[in-house]
């Protein structure tokens, strides 16, 4: 009697993968490209650079590039809050990962579902798939001005929203009294 070393049907997915192919799905504007080629490095917030800070990923999204060596275990999003808030936020996190900036933002690299039952303040915006909006102004991306040591781009969500919360005067969701 044979025992085959054969590992069943198809590939196993993990939750991880589930999420993010859950998210994938119900992204406005996110292209179906994964069978285009280059699209697993624009899924990934890569994309193509022309050398000169513009990134233009396969369906015209524009998307943060993570630098070389970067590794994305959770995902990938982005939180983008104005300019002027940056500064203050940074000395209050305990880590911070890849942040990027420019004229009008300051943007941080976060795992993947950090909105997840979370309602960052009315100054942050939340890209999923660390998705840059259209800026119709300039082709150039934030440039990246903070990049930790090691090979995990992330800032803590939690830290990060808190550290938000704190500079903009907002009281975080969760301490919210509960109305009837």
């Amino acid at each position: 009697m044979a025992v085959s070393g054969g590992s069943g049907p198809g590939p196993v997915l993990s939750l991880d993968t589930l999420v993010r192919l859950g998210r994938e799905t119900h992204t406005p504007g996110a292209p179906d490209d994964r069978a285009r080629p280059g699209a697993a490095e624009a899924a990934e917030g890569v994309g193509t650079g022309d050398g000169a800070g513009r990134t233009r990923p396969s369906g015209g999204l524009r998307r943060l590039p993570l630098p070389a060596g970067m590794t994305l275990p959770l995902g990938c999003d982005a939180v983008a809050v104005p300019a002027h808030l940056g500064p203050p936020l940074m000395p209050r996190l305990p880590r911070v990962g890849c942040v990027y900036a420019d004229e009008t933002h300051w943007w941080w690299i976060v795992p993947a579902d950090s909105d997840y039952a979370l309602r960052w303040p009315d100054a942050a915006h939340y890209a999923t798939g660390a998705v840059l909006p259209d800026a119709p102004h300039t082709d150039r991306l934030p440039t990246l001005i903070h990049r930790p040591s090691g090979t995990v781009p992330y800032t803590p969500p939690i830290p990060l929203y808190l550290a938000l919360c704190r500079v903009t005067g907002t009281t975080p969701t969760w301490s919210r009294p509960v109305s009837a």
